[in-house]
């Protein structure tokens, strides 16, 4: 089928629905900690993007992909590593509200991104979206945030390295999808995978994780992350980078629903309230977006 704008926007829906599980589904790991956590997750989500991307593209193609991709592959590669390490080591520092408000400025990096780097102009609709969805992510948690805890203040940085690993790898792609023969940016996922695992290996030492551990890190390394990451790529086809940042923000609103029927939080008023902002400025956003003539341009 072919890549339209629409079917790219419901991929990246799709995406952010499975990226939201993580919060939960990390809060029922009984012996699993720290590094540990993340070299689990990202080993398993190189295990199972290998056996997709050989049966997507053949065995020989995912080599030539690895292997020919060039300095943008691997750029892209180190980012998808920083957010895959980052995001999980943020979760075992700080709660799950804090990691996600701190992501929440990604939207805004991204188009600055684009600005600066590729000197795009954005179009006021998109500028309009991210600003209403940061004011309702920031009524969603501002509460949440701790003061003068050193352990979540750590926390919150390394969230930090999530948005901005995710602003330079969308403007990457972004200006890899103007050349006129891009390369084939997928390989990039599992290289990320595979770092993030080399790297937290050592850290993780010696691995405690349980049976039970095992398997909801598995449902993590496969349907959290290597599936919508794939997804992602694919609509990065289509999508702008601005765009792709603003529709991951659904992980947001998505994460409070699974905490709320995974672990018992129900949201307040604030969360509600904020969630139907995120949700307005997306829905309105993407409705612009699919009448002629109104979409970005480049310039």
């Amino acid at each position: 089928m072919p890549m339209t704008h629409r079917r790219a926007v419901g991929m990246m829906v799709a995406a952010a629905l499975m990226w939201s599980i993580a919060g939960v589904v990390s809060r029922h790991l009984q012996t699993a900690q720290g590094f540990e956590v993340t070299f689990w997750r990202s080993a398993f989500n190189a295990l199972a993007l290998v056996l997709l991307l050989a049966a997507l593209r053949g065995p020989a193609a995912l080599r030539a992909t690895l292997t020919r991709g060039g300095r943008a592959l691997w750029l892209s590669g180190l980012c998808w590593s920083v957010m895959f390490t980052a995001f999980m080591l943020a979760l075992t520092l700080t709660s799950v509200a804090n990691v996600l408000v701190t992501m929440s400025i990604g939207p805004l990096l991204t188009a600055l991104g684009a600005r600066l780097a590729l000197g795009h102009r954005l179009p006021p609709r998109t500028w309009g979206a991210i600003a209403l969805a940061g004011v309702g992510i920031a009524w969603m948690y501002g509460h949440e945030f701790s003061t003068g805890d050193r352990h979540h203040l750590l926390g919150t940085v390394v969230a930090l390295g999530v948005p901005i690993a995710a602003a330079v790898n969308w403007t990457l792609l972004q200006h890899l999808k103007g050349q006129q023969s891009p390369p084939d940016m997928l390989g990039a996922v599992l290289l990320g995978a595979l770092l993030s695992a080399a790297v937290t290996l050592p850290l993780a030492l010696p691995l405690a994780a349980s049976p039970r551990d095992l398997s909801l890190l598995a449902l993590l390394g496969i349907v959290q992350l290597a599936v919508p990451c794939l997804l992602a790529v694919s609509a990065a086809r289509v999508l702008s980078g601005p765009e792709i940042s603003l529709l991951g923000l659904l992980e947001v609103v998505f994460g409070v629903l699974w905490t709320w029927l995974g672990a018992g939080e129900a949201p307040s008023a604030a969360v509600l309230g904020g969630g139907a902002l995120v949700l307005s400025a997306l829905v309105a956003n993407e409705l612009f977006a699919l009448r002629p003539g109104l979409r970005a341009v480049s310039g």
